[in-house]
């Protein structure tokens, strides 16, 4: 007997793999050599084959590597303390997944049902760490000064647009409470929630008798930081 192959299927395929394809040449600027780097890079472990973690490992010690290099270069009077502080915010996972929507990751990850359902395809923890995964995957597939030249394209206007006044927000609150002669601002964990994939922790900050705010993150640190731009922005 005779198995009829499925054309629909197999053709629907083809034209997958071809617009994914498509998309990798465009956001990274050169034509895809090897397309099983790519695949891997935007698979979720919950897909049931070799996720990205590996090249997101990889990724994100060349993301660390150029923006180093580019802020050396791009404030040359600045000591390395303001340097670290630049470079920290530049490759956090927030900064990674905005990117990463905005080049439309979200519509080629891999999932499996259970991530799906529980919104990893939205997440921007998993969307930074594929982003990063994708900047391993260029450079093992053309090497250092594609990855720079993907990075750069993507992170240029960050960098060059970034404010003079770089003080990270949890120091910037120290010293308006110390100024104002206040208590020193309280950060209380009060919600841990979401998928293990996704967590989500909500940190409330509070000054007595000035008010308080609330903050949501994918870290309690990050969730920190929120609350504090939050607080400066409301209070200040």
């Amino acid at each position: 007997m005779v198995q009829r192959r499925e054309i629909g299927t197999d053709r629907g395929k083809i034209l997958s793999a071809l617009v994914f394809s498509e998309w990798i040449a465009e956001v990274t600027g050169r034509k895809p050599h090897k397309m099983e780097l790519y695949k891997r890079a935007v698979t979720h472990g919950s897909h049931g084959e070799k996720d990205y973690q590996r090249l997101e490992f990889l990724g994100d010690r060349i993301l660390g590597l150029v923006i180093a290099e580019k802020l050396y270069h791009e404030f040359s009077s600045e000591p390395e303390g303001k340097l670290s502080q630049r470079l920290n915010g530049l490759v956090s996972g927030p900064v990674c997944g905005k990117i990463a929507v905005s080049i439309d990751v979200s519509n080629h990850l891999l999932l499996g049902k259970q991530a799906r359902d529980d919104g990893a395809r939205q997440s921007i923890k998993v969307l930074g760490d594929v982003m990063e995964s994708l900047i391993g995957a260029v450079y093992l597939d053309h090497g250092l000064e594609a990855a720079r030249s993907f990075i750069l394209r993507h992170w240029g206007e960050r960098i060059t647009g970034m404010s003079a006044d770089i003080r990270h927000p949890k120091s910037a609150m120290q010293e308006w409470a110390a100024a104002h002669k206040r208590k020193m601002p309280d950060y209380d964990l009060i919600e841990k929630s979401g998928p293990h994939h996704d967590l989500k922790f909500t940190v409330r900050l509070s000054i007595d008798k000035v008010g308080e705010v609330q903050a949501t993150a994918s870290s309690i640190q990050t969730a920190e930081t929120e609350a504090a731009k939050l607080f400066l922005e409301k209070f200040t």
